[in-house]
């Protein structure tokens, strides 16, 4: 598959903190064992959900400040098609966002920048950067899970064999020729 020609940079806490659907994860216990990271789930979730929104369009990465990449639980990984980056201890996720973006400019043609910070450049390295509030990621995204919810129900009230098409007069016909009653 062809590399995208467009980079999209999340900065995942951002996002994160703006959004009602990560923070009940951040909020409600997991109930796992040994579980002393509240922000697993949320990160685990916004990863999924970028990869969903990115669909192919863009080579997505998805960046966390402060935590610290000094655990092997928490390596810069490539889950889904989206590239997490976890920042070093006291480096902020702007300056990684400015460093990806500025290894990135040979290799695409356009980045866009989620984050809520005003901090991200509209010029990074000689590249356009476009700059999204984590809000316009957070509406896609609902609407993406809507879609698949709309989907799944509809899906789930089909009638797939032409005996699920029958009346139920039919049908009890049908059930009592074929012996079922």
């Amino acid at each position: 598959m062809a590399r995208p020609q467009e980079l999209l940079v999340v900065d995942g806490y951002n996002v994160i903190h703006k959004s009602p659907r990560y923070m009940a994860l951040v909020d409600e216990v997991s109930g796992r064992l040994g579980d002393t990271d509240p922000f697993d789930r949320a990160r685990k979730l916004l990863v999924a959900d970028v990869a969903a929104y990115a669909q192919g369009r863009y080579e997505a990465v998805v960046v966390f400040d402060g935590a610290g990449n000094v655990s092997p639980d928490r390596p810069n990984l490539t889950i889904a098609g989206v590239r997490t980056v976890f920042s070093a201890t006291g480096e902020e996720a702007d300056s990684v966002i400015e460093r990806i973006v500025t290894e990135a400019r040979h290799d695409v043609r356009a980045v866009t920048v989620i984050t809520s910070d005003n901090t991200i450049r509209a010029t990074v390295g000689g590249i356009p950067v476009t700059r999204l509030s984590s809000d316009v990621l957070i509406h896609d995204v609902n609407a993406i899970v809507e879609d698949v919810r709309a989907a799944n129900d509809e899906r789930n009230h089909q009638r797939l064999t032409l005996e699920d098409r029958l009346d139920p007069k039919t049908r009890q016909k049908l059930d009592r020729l074929l012996g079922r009653i």
